[in-house]
């Protein structure tokens, strides 16, 4: 595992919200980053989709974190701003975001990304959502 790797890997076990979803980290790569999720009937909505809220923070960790990859050394990233289409109700055994850089700038980073629905052993799925994303590039502040 390089440094990038291992960086996004701990901040990602240090997320709170992604152990609740039970979301996994599946692929770091430069600019890139992959996050899965099991379907869980804890995570649908009222006719048994899963949530536009659970499939919204899966693909922003995504995004944030393909942004983490791009970004200056001594720097942290937060999200500046997100719009999100739902292009279908999010069905599927599993879920996969995948976010990525489009462009990198010095303090901030445009990302793109979408999540994928799959049933049945369906090898590419089918894309429930779309983001486009704004991440901002924060220094890493000391502990007191």
């Amino acid at each position: 595992m390089n440094d990038s790797q291992e960086r996004i890997a701990s901040s990602f076990a240090a997320q709170g919200l992604m152990q609740t979803l039970g979301a996994k980290l599946a692929l770091v790569a430069d600019g890139e980053v992959h996050i899965e999720l099991a379907f869980s009937r804890h995570l649908s909505q009222q006719h048994g989709f899963v949530h536009a809220g659970a499939i919204t923070s899966v693909l922003d960790s995504a995004c944030g974190y393909a942004a983490l990859t791009r970004a200056p050394q001594g720097c942290e990233v937060v999200t500046a701003e997100f719009k999100i289409n739902l292009l279908r109700p999010a069905l599927g055994e599993r879920f996969l975001a995948i976010g990525k850089v489009q462009n990198a700038g010095k303090s901030l980073t445009v990302c793109t990304g979408e999540v994928r629905a799959f049933a049945g052993g369906e090898a590419s799925g089918k894309v429930v959502a779309l983001m486009q994303a704004t991440i901002a590039n924060v220094a890493v502040r000391e502990s007191d």
